[in-house]
């Protein structure tokens, strides 16, 4: 992995191996971004893909092993409990452009990975609503 920042943007390669959001956590980490919105497309070869069922409050996940292209990535950096929170979903296409989706809880690069984030000032935490289910926005 390799960042560049240019001003409130960073611009982040990723390289073969490199998992997407602990790579994306390790960035805001070490630049000190408490709030952003990410997005970015990519190379990958296995992903986990969730979704959250409301009416039972919990999530079910997927694992995918093929080649897949990030068609697009989209989220956002908040923290919570004193950590990084990055809550990211993601739509991937095989080879007969058969497109999947969801929350992005993994994914591996298979040749790069392009993800831009722009950071702005400011901390939201998230907190657990034991109503919904889900870490929500807490300001």
């Amino acid at each position: 992995m390799e960042y560049k920042r240019y001003g409130a943007k960073i611009l982040i390669r990723l390289d073969p191996g490199d998992e997407v959001i602990e790579s994306l956590k390790t960035v805001c980490r070490e630049e000190k971004v408490t709030m952003g919105v990410i997005n970015g497309i990519g190379a990958i070869d296995r992903a986990v893909v969730g979704l959250f069922n409301p009416d039972e409050k919990k999530y079910y996940s997927t694992e995918i092993k093929k080649h897949l292209e990030i068609t697009a990535l989209a989220g956002n950096v908040t923290t919570m409990d004193g950590e990084v929170y990055i809550h990211a979903h993601a739509t991937l296409a095989d080879i007969e452009t058969n497109a999947f989706g969801g929350h992005l809880n993994e994914a591996d690069v298979s040749c790069t990975s392009e993800i831009i984030i722009d950071a702005f000032e400011g901390q939201v935490d998230r907190e657990k609503s034991e109503k919904i289910g889900l870490n929500l926005l807490k300001f």
